[in-house]
């Protein structure tokens, strides 16, 4: 047994009771107009609402430390022996889920409420990141010829430079040929001009231009080309001049060094646009679309804010970081950002009704799908890149005219455990009384969710103080968001042959459930064979489709559950066993049902197990708790029943994943 398995439960237990105990106090003193510290002004007003029955009159009693505990007479707690106090009877008119408070109560327990309301959320998603080269800014200067560098005039790193501009003063042979051809090329051209042959003539021009292409693609300007005709003489060297402007950022060569074609020279960014790549969780990914703007801020520029729009959303996460880059493309003629900075990025997203991003600005725009920055009132070509425009609508989530904002709730107003969400609502026309409610929410955006149903729009929500709502509801055995309920499987049709095998079933668990509450491990081992040799008779190809499937997944655990009671020396261990039994035996008899017309009862005990709470079947209404035994024979309450009678409307409260696990603390000590 690991020690987080061992230590759980008594963590829980502590937090359980001091819980219980505060709210115990509390509720004592202020619930229902009980008497509080305020002395006999407070009573006064408090009465009026409610009046607590005679300890005389009482039906019921409890432990003001224990209130899940009850009892039908007065005596002392079985657990802590404290005296019993009466359980106040409700007078008024209240559901299972509904709570009445005196205006001192509310005061005390300072409760708030908030309207429901429609209105457009927004989420503010932060990242991180760099600034970087716009990757399509830029150029690599190779060498198109071979040959020796004997001028670099740019020889450093940073430099500026203009399109057109000089970079490189290149010795090559291949040059001073080409250029020998071009001049005996146009030679001849001269003197074929005034010839009667048209052949001839043609032939000859074509050569010229021939030689002049040449010279062209291995990089002499038109200007170059026309200098050397003009001159009549053929140079040895070649000037390469910058294809583009921007800044030097690699340099590879040094003066002097011979170079083959192809070799890189220098690299050279335009920076009069730049890219952000930022890092953004995969948890923020719903929240980011293509097109969204983008504000951020560097530490260079403090205060200046910065503004450009996603381009480009990676398809891919980076598995260390759990990030996925996000680009966003800036103008910056003014050259404020240089590559390398950090920058500090947000995006406020607006959320529609469905939870989707969306900009209400994009309506009826076209953009460009490959440069978000280009935005137009209709269709079109991008000035980029001449791709046709697309509708926002595609790229986008917007906003119809007029459309109706979501319904949404402060982020304080629903109590969340698992997949439910509870709130509570005033009662509009009954003052202090408030009705939890189980909603379905969306997403959440900055302070608020989204609700998808369960509530509707000017109802008023407990946004401060819910905790201690549903706290009292809970130590009264009332729903409450921490009484969770459990989804009861679906309704599953079996012939009634197997129908009648699971008979034998049910009345062996039965009898196992009786010796555990009388303390007897022998009759319950005893019942747990028998209980064994019940299931290895009932006949599994009897069932079919989705019911066979569903045999077979609880045929397993009950025979487990059974073995293992069979097996253990120790009650406490065994009675462990007999919880996963009973869990399983309650599913089944939810699914197929228990082949008998006597109906049989589904018990829980929220303190067994150190509060986690259990489940049992029993025939007899007078509770037999086998857990706890002759100890706490009674502690329990009826929540359904299967048989000739069931109540597929009631639903028991789940239990930890750990009851059901091999090895778990059931099979430890639980008093």
């Amino acid at each position: 047994m690991s020690s987080e398995t061992t230590e759980r439960p008594t963590r829980s237990r502590r937090i359980v009771i001091a819980v219980i105990a505060a709210t115990a106090v509390f509720a004592g003193g202020y619930f229902y107009g009980g008497r509080g510290a305020g002395g006999h002004d407070q009573h006064g007003a408090a009465g009026a609402e409610a009046t607590p029955s005679a300890p005389d009159e009482a039906k019921t009693w409890t432990c003001s430390m224990h209130p899940q505990i009850p009892q039908p007479s007065p005596g002392a707690c079985p657990l802590c022996g404290m005296d019993l106090i009466p359980l106040v009877e409700r007078s008024d008119d209240l559901g299972p889920r509904e709570l009445k408070l005196s205006a001192a109560a509310r005061e005390l327990a300072q409760i708030e409420v908030a309207p429901v309301e429609r209105r457009w959320v927004s989420q503010d998603v932060r990242m991180v990141g760099t600034v970087t080269y716009d990757e399509t800014r830029l150029a690599t200067i190779t060498a198109w010829v071979g040959g020796r560098l004997d001028r670099l005039f740019v020889d450093y790193t940073g430099i500026t430079v203009r399109k057109g501009d000089h970079l490189v003063w290149m010795y090559s042979p291949e040059i001073l040929a080409a250029q020998e051809e071009l001049l005996q090329a146009r030679n001849a051209a001269a003197e074929m001009s005034g010839t009667h042959l048209k052949l001839v003539r043609e032939s000859a021009e074509a050569t010229l231009a021939a030689t002049r292409d040449k010279l062209r693609l291995w990089g002499l300007t038109p200007k170059q080309i026309e200098a050397v005709e003009t001159r009549g003489t053929a140079s040895d060297h070649i000037q390469i001049n910058a294809p583009i402007g921007g800044v030097v950022i690699h340099k590879n060569v040094e003066e002097g060094m011979y170079v083959q074609t192809g070799t890189p020279i220098y690299r050279i960014a335009d920076l009069t646009q730049v890219w952000i790549q930022l890092d953004a969780y995969e948890s923020d990914l719903p929240w980011l679309r293509y097109g969204q703007e983008v504000e951020f801020s560097t530490e260079s520029r403090p205060g200046e804010t910065f503004i450009g729009r996603i381009a480009f959303i990676n398809p891919t996460l980076t598995e260390k970081t759990r990030t996925v880059k996000v680009r966003i493309n800036v103008p910056n003629g003014d050259g404020k950002l240089k590559p390398g900075m950090f920058v500090r990025a947000t995006v406020q997203s607006r959320v529609a009704a469905d939870g989707n991003v969306m900009d209400a600005e994009l309506t009826g725009k076209w953009i460009s799908p490959m440069h978000p920055e280009i935005i137009k009132d209709g269709p079109g070509a991008c000035d980029i890149c001449g791709m046709p425009l697309v509708p926002a609508e595609e790229l986008f989530v917007t906003a119809p005219v007029n459309a109706e904002p979501p319904l949404a709730i402060p982020a304080t107003a629903p109590l969340i455990t698992g997949k439910r969400a509870v709130v509570y609502v005033q009662d509009p026309e009954r003052a202090g009384v408030y009705a939890g409610r189980e909603v379905v929410l969306g997403s959440r955006a900055g302070g608020f969710y989204i609700v998808v149903s369960g509530l509707t729009e000017g109802e008023l929500v407990v946004v401060n103080g819910n905790f201690k709502l549903d706290s009292a509801l809970q130590i009264r055995a009332q729903p409450s968001m921490m009484s969770a309920a459990a989804a009861e499987p679906e309704k599953l049709t079996a012939p009634d042959g197997f129908l009648d095998q699971l008979a034998p079933l049910f009345d062996a668990y039965l009898q196992t459930q009786k010796a555990f509450a009388a303390d007897n491990l022998g009759g319950a081992q005893t019942a747990a064979g028998l209980y064994e040799a019940a299931l290895a008779k009932v006949e599994m190809t009897l069932v079919k489709g989705d019911a066979h499937m569903a045999w077979m997944a609880l045929q397993k655990r009950l025979s487990k559950s059974a073995g293992g009671i069979v097996k253990r020396d120790d009650i406490d261990m065994a009675r462990g066993k007999f919880d996963q039994l009973s869990a399983a035996m309650i599913e089944l008899g939810q699914q197929f049902g228990t082949g008998q017309s006597t109906p049989v009862n589904i018990v829980y005990c929220p303190m067994a197990f150190d509060n986690e709470g259990a489940s049992w079947l029993q025939r007899e209404t007078a509770i037999a708790n086998p857990y706890f035994g002759t100890a706490i024979l009674n502690c329990g309450e009826v929540k359904a029943t299967l048989g000739s009678d069931v109540r597929r409307d009631v639903k028991l409260p789940v239990k930890s994943p750990k009851h059901k696990a091999e090895g778990s603390h059931h099979e430890g000590s639980h008093h």
